[in-house]
């Protein structure tokens, strides 16, 4: 048996994990790279081997660094099937088609505006691309254990983090492998807990947050509550970039919860992604994976004004008053934040609020870290609103949850730290090695090992 590192080693993004049985070609997720050029670039080039010698998909979760390279996988020949979860299921058909929309809207504005390194500028896939991937997902439910042959069998188990997220446990030539995905936390807000592991000979964990632990951040919608009158005061509004699925409506529920309790004034506030509005509707409908009852939902998505069609964004941009606007994506790598941030950037009276993980040479990040201008569709945009970033609002475990839910797992051979640039899995993994004694392996893109 072998599993080869095909992405998210030695960073976060471009999930990807090719598994070789005796009888099976297997890969689980299949995302997009995200980041500098360099990293964006392999999403364009060939997948390593030919799709067509893939037998089986499995997905952790919905989000583009795991799944957005799916529709283009099936265009280069992937004719099997993707094994998921339902909910995951459902919000593929939210995130892979805006995800092509927002590629091909991408490639006619660098063609009309001329930006583009490439003539003429051409999406990674299209919207049909995404709908023929669409039709080959086969949805499984949690703790339902399936069989792709006699001698390789899948469990999905909650992961938390976002709806339908799963921790899978593959059982294939007398070997248990788990792959973590995303590890949601213990006590968030919102999410459930991820699923306790018990044994595994390999484990293949991610490990975004593996170099910092957040037990002594602040109350996350306290913060928040605090940023928004500071900005108020001055007469700002208040800008934050976030991820469609999740983190949305994560924010969308303390602000509600701040100005039930008349800790913010009630202005309004404005979720400016098509994306997020669909997830947000989702997310009532399936309770039994988070902790708000359905009247609890219902008055909390109800609270804020959806903006769906692109005059409606564009009216954002030429607001008088203070408001609040949650708009994608959350890395300011693509989406309506980006005409928004041209807007409200400039002006010291806002504030822009970073609300996730910033990866290396995102345009976020640079912003995040003191960027002073910041180039957006080919233009220059003078840095000059607050800048600040909400603590402990992640949807990923810290250091010492991660280390709490690999204790569980009975004597693993070795674990595979992943989705963390290479700071983070080397501390996590020097934590590892001391609190636990278990072997560590930090892989390299394209490494391959024999399990």
């Amino acid at each position: 048996m072998q599993l080869r590192f095909l992405g998210a080693s030695e960073t976060v993004t471009g999930s990807r994990f090719l598994l070789e049985t005796n009888d099976l070609t297997v890969l689980i997720d299949c995302g997009l790279f995200q980041g500098n050029r360099a990293l964006r670039q392999r999403n364009w080039a060939p997948f390593p081997i030919h799709p067509h010698n893939i037998d089986a998909i499995l997905l952790t979760h919905a989000h583009i660094d795991h799944s957005g390279y799916l529709p283009a996988i099936v265009k280069q020949g992937y004719k099997g099937l993707i094994h998921t979860t339902q909910a995951t299921y459902e919000l593929c058909k939210i995130m892979l088609l805006d995800s092509a929309h927002l590629q091909e809207e991408d490639a006619k504005f660098a063609n009309k505006h001329g930006y583009s390194h490439h003539q003429p500028a051409q999406p990674l896939y299209t919207i049909e691309d995404a709908e023929k991937a669409l039709d080959q997902f086969a949805p499984h439910d949690f703790n339902q254990l399936f069989a792709l042959s006699p001698e390789f069998s899948v469990e999905f188990l909650e992961a938390g983090h976002i709806l339908g997220a799963a921790i899978i446990r593959v059982k294939a030539d007398s070997k248990t492998i788990v792959f973590s995905g995303d590890l949601g936390r213990p006590n968030d807000a919102i999410m459930n807990p991820p699923a306790a592991v018990d044994r595994a000979d390999y484990v293949v964990m991610e490990s975004t947050y593996g170099d910092r632990a957040q037990e002594n951040a602040k109350d996350p919608m306290r913060e928040l509550g605090e940023i928004i009158n500071k900005t108020i005061e001055r007469g700002g509004s208040v800008l934050i970039p976030s991820f469609a699925v999740g983190r949305a409506q994560t924010l969308i529920y303390f602000i509600a919860q701040l100005k039930q309790k008349n800790k913010i004034p009630d202005i309004p506030v404005y979720v400016d992604s098509p994306m997020a509005t669909n997830v947000s509707e989702l997310f009532c409908s399936n309770s039994a994976m988070h902790k708000l009852n359905s009247t609890t939902c219902t008055r909390v998505f109800d609270s804020v004004t959806y903006t769906r069609t692109v005059e409606e964004s564009k009216i954002l941009d030429h607001l008088t008053s203070p408001c609040v606007i949650i708009s994608a994506s959350g890395m300011m790598e693509g989406g309506r934040i980006l005409h928004h941030l041209k807007y409200y950037i400039g002006d010291p009276k806002n504030t822009v609020v970073f609300t996730g993980y910033q990866a290396e040479g995102t345009r976020g990040q640079y912003i995040l870290s003191g960027g002073k201008n910041v180039r957006i569709h080919g233009g220059e945009y003078p840095v000059e609103a607050e800048i600040t970033e909400l603590s402990n609002l992640s949807a990923h475990s810290d250091s010492k949850e991660l280390l709490n839910w690999l204790q569980h797992i009975k004597e693993p051979k070795t674990v595979f730290l992943v989705h963390g640039e290479l700071s983070s899995a080397k501390e996590f993994g020097k934590n590892i090695e001391t609190y636990l004694g278990l072997h560590v392996v930090i892989p390299k893109h394209n490494q391959v090992v024999t399990l």
